[in-house]
Parts: C-alpha cells; structure tokens; sequence
C-alpha cells in the first residue's frame, strides 16, 4: 500500500534551467540521484513527456541493489517536472508521484519537492534522509559555474 508523502524545500546557488536540466538528463540524474553510498547505474532514459526510465541503485558496501523506473508526465523547461516512480520489488508496491517546482529567486532557484505515495514499508524519515543527501549532491552538480 502506498501511504507515504513528503515535502523538502532548498534554494540552490544556480538558474532554473540547471536544475531543470538535473532533473532531466540520465547521466545527471547518475551523479545527483543516489544517496551516499550508494552507485546508480541507468539502463535507460527519455527524458521527454511520455519519456520513460529505468534505473538501478547499488549498495557499494554490499553489492546488493534495487530497480525502479517511471516516465515523465509534465515538463516545463525552468519550472516545473513532473515524474512517477515504481520499485520493481513486488514487497514495495504502488506508484509514487514526484512534483518538482523551481521558482527563480534573487539568489539563484528555489527548488520545491513533494513525493506521494511512498509505500508503506518505507518511513518518511528515511526517505527525507535519503533526499536531503541527494539534494547536497545535487548542489555541488548545478551550483559550480564552470566557463567552457
């Protein structure tokens, strides 16, 4: 059963369209995506609407790993991304909706989150875990300003 929503918030030292860009680009995703410990491999992506994914994150420690994949359901390039999520282990069942909103602020993006649906053999705290680890990778991918 899938009961599980949480909300994270961040302003990031950055624009809109790079973290748009994080959000929507497999290799990106690869280096972001996956919390501390753990190695994504991506199997495949179409990063468009109606675009799907698939993609796997493996325990570096212990070798083990888990599959998920979804598809894209709305882009707005800058603003807005919109995905869903389902783990391929039939004990973590359900579909999970992920909403990302960026708004540009004078210092860079602030970047709104909300992920429903979670199943309920995951606790939030895990999952706000887990995320807060990812968006610290995710802003030492955008924030950089590196000239060609």
């Amino acid at each position: 059963m899938s009961t599980g929503t949480v909300h994270l918030h961040r302003v990031l030292r950055t624009t809109p369209d790079k973290v748009y860009r994080a959000f929507t680009h497999g290799a990106a995703l690869a280096k972001w995506l996956p919390p501390y410990g753990f190695v994504c491999h991506v199997h495949q992506f179409d990063g468009k609407v109606g675009g799907s994914f698939k993609m796997s994150f493996e325990n570096f420690s212990t070798g083990h790993s888990h599959s998920f994949g979804g598809e894209y359901l709305k882009l707005v390039p800058g603003e807005f991304v919109e995905y869903t999520d389902r783990f391929d282990d039939p004990g973590l069942p359900g579909e999970m909706r992920v909403t990302v909103k960026l708004r540009a602020v004078s210092c860079g993006t602030e970047v709104s989150i909300e992920q429903a649906g979670i199943p309920e053999l995951i606790p939030a705290e895990m999952c706000y875990l887990g995320w807060q680890e990812s968006l610290l990778q995710l802003a030492t991918l955008v924030e950089p300003d590196i000239p060609d």
